[in-house]
């Protein structure tokens, strides 16, 4: 059995290399190679006579020759194929069918009969259950493309591959049901998830594509809202921290009145009369700069023809139209709404006006932290070194 088999893989080695067509970079003989592998290991699982495996495994060598005639039928090339080789090698008519029977049977949409029929079935089917699946799947893609069968995108390709997977495809041994079935389901998961992930890409893409395709309307308007929203949120933070700042001074003043500033008049509290006064006048400073930072502008509520016509005018800032007539405001805003330049110059001058008072509110609040900052310093100081001046005296 061996030589004949020996002979059989050198004959289908030779045969490849001389007449195989280069484009079938899938049925070729790597791929003889593992059905005959995986014909071996379904036959060391099951109970078959030797002269039926010797049959499994020259027909699972001969399966696919075919190919080097013609890629319809290629099982019935196939057989031919084998009925020359089996007959120049002088085997029994007998043993000829059952190998000829055998290659007929791995048509993929008929249904095996016998049990060997199964094994070479599920053994040209074994890399569904395989580690090396994925780069079968692949080669087989790449030769239907080379051959001008069909071209595939990877999302059509997997989506056929998930419908031979649940509706095409089965095991027929119990060992193969047994050993193989876990490993196939495990491939069409991963088929599974990459579909799931194409589609959320797919899906990312086409959002990235909706949003790009956007009127720049939307993109401008999104950009006034969000660069006004930004700039409310800095005057906000801007009015608590100056709050926080006068809150902190009045309290120190207020202490400094009621228990130091009475205590000084006593000659044995003479040394704190510069200390306390230090403190006092940095935090009444604080004070001053914190009331500048949230003091609001007056305005004078009013605008002329002449402003709206010339664009002088934000008709957006409350201070500026307050005491107008509703209806001269109403007018005079109507006539702007109409020209979308003049909405989006009207937006700018409104972005533009509050982004001067955040600078003038931020400066005087660095100057309020740097004078407090320094107050509390020095007047600390000026403590220390009247006690140390006291002590010595």
């Amino acid at each position: 059995m061996d030589d004949l088999l020996t002979t059989t893989d050198r004959f289908v080695l030779e045969l490849f290399k001389k007449e195989l067509d280069q484009r079938f970079v899938y049925h070729n003989y790597t791929h003889t190679a593992r059905v005959v592998k995986s014909t071996k290991e379904i036959i060391a699982n099951s109970e078959i006579s030797v002269k039926e495996e010797k049959a499994l495994l020259v027909a699972a060598w001969l399966h696919d020759t075919g190919y080097t005639k013609s890629t319809e039928n290629h099982e019935e090339q196939s057989a031919k194929i084998a009925q020359a080789f089996l007959t120049a090698q002088q085997k029994e008519p007998a043993f000829i069918d059952l190998v000829k029977s055998l290659i007929i049977a791995t048509k993929f949409r008929d249904k095996p009969t016998t049990f060997l029929e199964e094994i070479i079935r599920d053994a040209d089917s074994s890399h569904f259950a395989k580690d090396y699946y994925n780069e079968t799947s692949n080669l087989l893609k790449k030769e239907l493309l080379l051959r001008g069968v069909a071209s595939h995108t990877s999302a059509s390709w997997r989506a056929e591959n998930i419908i031979v997977f649940t509706e095409k495809h089965q095991y027929f041994t119990p060992y193969a049901i047994k050993n193989w079935s876990k490993a196939k389901n495990e491939n069409l998961l991963d088929l599974m998830k990459d579909k799931r992930k194409e589609k959320k890409r797919r899906k990312k893409q086409e959002l990235k594509v909706a949003l790009k395709n956007q009127s720049p309307e939307r993109a401008i308007q999104t950009l006034f809202r969000t660069t006004l929203r930004n700039h409310l949120k800095l005057s906000d933070i801007a009015d608590t921290k100056a709050n926080i700042l006068l809150s902190v001074n009045a309290i120190i003043v207020s202490l400094a009145l009621a228990n130091l500033i009475p205590k000084l008049g006593n000659v044995t509290n003479r040394h704190l009369l510069w200390p306390t006064l230090i403190l006092v006048l940095f935090s009444v400073a604080s004070i001053i700069l914190s009331i500048m930072a949230t003091k609001p502008n007056v305005t004078n509520g009013e605008f002329t023809d002449e402003q709206v016509e010339k664009r002088e005018v934000n008709l957006l800032f409350f201070g500026n139209f307050h005491k107008m007539p509703f209806e001269k405001y109403k007018t005079s805003l109507m006539s702007t709404i109409q020209d979308k330049e003049e909405i989006y110059e009207a937006l700018i001058k409104d972005l533009w006006f509050l982004g001067m008072v955040l600078n003038r509110k931020y400066m005087l609040l660095r100057w309020t932290y740097t004078i407090f900052m320094m107050g509390i310093v020095i007047s600390v100081a000026s403590f220390v070194v009247s006690f140390y001046l006291l002590d010595i005296d």
